[in-house]
């Protein structure tokens, strides 16, 4: 005949199984949840680095209307609307994290209208390699910024 347990052995029995549980918790046996950082929509890439562009090319269009070349603000114009375009579709693209430079910054070269045409030029030309990564919508965009962009290459007067 089997004798009734006390409740000293059923309390110890519980506090086994509850140590029993608590080392099973603890011993890795399960895989631990990782949480891998979503990736980045390219269209904010993509619209991270148009921006810096047109704030790079504003500026240096703002170097030379400052010296003297008040011809220039048409173009320069031009650019910033592009700007307000693309923080108006991407308001947050400017809070995006940037890549680190990995070389030390070297000091700018010197600002002229043959830099201002080579920047053009360059801009231009990548500007159709942009719209793999874009939507229809942005790749009207950026379609219309590089043709204005060509333009500007050739518009652009040689000299102030």
């Amino acid at each position: 005949m089997r004798r009734p347990l006390s409740r000293r052995a059923v309390l110890a029995g519980g506090a086994s199984l509850a140590g029993a549980t608590a080392l099973a918790g603890c011993s890795g046996s399960g895989a631990p949840e990782t949480t891998t950082p979503k990736p980045e929509d390219p269209e904010h890439v993509l619209a991270r680095e148009l921006i810096a562009d047109k704030e790079r090319t504003i500026g240096l269009y703002t170097t030379l209307i400052t010296a003297g070349g008040e011809k220039l603000t048409p173009f320069r114009e031009r650019h910033r609307a592009h700007l307000a375009e693309l923080r108006r579709r991407f308001p947050d693209a400017a809070k995006l994290p940037t890549n680190p430079p990995t070389t030390p910054p070297s000091p700018p070269p010197k600002v002229s209208l043959t830099r201002l045409r080579d920047v053009e030029r360059k801009a231009a030309a990548l500007r159709p390699r942009q719209l793999a990564d874009a939507s229809p919508a942005l790749s009207q965009l950026i379609a219309s910024i590089g043709a204005c962009e060509a333009l500007h290459v050739l518009s652009l007067p040689r000299s102030l």
